[in-house]
């Protein structure tokens, strides 16, 4: 993105530094953006995926030292308090948890099959639940205060289009466990706020989706294009730094006008 170019994330992520965060989703897009954002704002980075190889060339690539790699498939829930457990011991810090990954299968509402809805759910709410628990109550137990943040998408508001219902109900469940969070974990100074992206240029935005749907979806944008993941990135490192310090149970739509609320 031209206006992220050479500018860099120290300033805009104040705070981070040599701060323990964990980024789900990191193998690719905005998942893969927020741990690059967050490494070059002085972070050391946890980058969680299922995908091993592309996790790898990522933090292979990331600015500084002391980042690590974890290959993990969020369907194994009971597993999350081990995994957030595992990151405390490595880093020695939980400052962030950047929950980023997420599921989307498009399909006509008669075509779902149980499978399909247990697969998305499993990942995009279920996972959410127990990643935000395990982190807030490792940062409560530190007591030094911390940021969650997690991802929905611009249709929890408008509801489910091209396919995405299943999705998107998980989706909505995203910042109503958020808001939940924040209430929680807020008087322990641990922020939970999420992001509800409109289209940004990751693989998954562009899987079976038809070009023409695409293109006029990206057309009736008031900025008349797509996100990069490298935007959505520089809201994720606000939120995490002690800029954000007063943001809490917030949904902040990064749509560049797509969804107007």
């Amino acid at each position: 993105m031209a206006e992220l170019d050479g500018v860099g994330y120290g300033a805009l992520g104040a705070g981070l530094e040599g701060r323990g965060v964990i980024v789900t989703g990191a193998a690719r897009g905005v998942g893969a953006a927020t741990a690059r954002a967050m490494a070059a704002a002085g972070a050391r980075v946890a980058a969680v995926d299922i995908n091993a190889a592309g996790l790898a060339e990522v933090v292979a690539g990331l600015d500084g030292t002391g980042h690590r790699a974890i290959t993990f498939d969020l369907r194994e829930a009971e597993a999350i308090d081990d995994l957030v457990g595992g990151v405390i011991e490595d880093l020695g810090d939980l400052w962030a948890l950047a929950h980023v990954a997420a599921l989307l299968r498009r399909q006509d509402v008669d075509d779902v099959t149980l499978e399909d809805w247990d697969l998305q759910n499993d990942i995009n709410v279920r996972a959410t639940f127990f990643l935000n628990r395990a982190a807030g109550n490792a940062m409560v137990a530190a007591g030094g205060g911390g940021r969650i943040i997690n991802f929905s998408s611009g249709g929890w508001w408008n509801g489910p289009v091209f396919g995405s219902d299943a999705y998107l109900a998980g989706k909505a469940g995203v910042i109503t466990l958020s808001r939940g969070f924040a209430r929680r974990y807020g008087p322990h100074g641990i922020l939970v706020n999420s992001i509800a992206p409109g289209q940004v240029d990751t693989p998954m935005q562009h899987d079976d989706l038809p070009p023409e749907v695409e293109e006029a979806s990206t057309k009736a944008c008031p900025v008349g294009r797509i996100g990069q993941p490298e935007e959505l990135a520089a809201v994720v490192v606000f939120l995490a730094s002690i800029h954000a310090s007063f943001v809490n149970g917030a949904t902040l739509n990064v749509s560049g006008g797509g969804l107007i609320y």
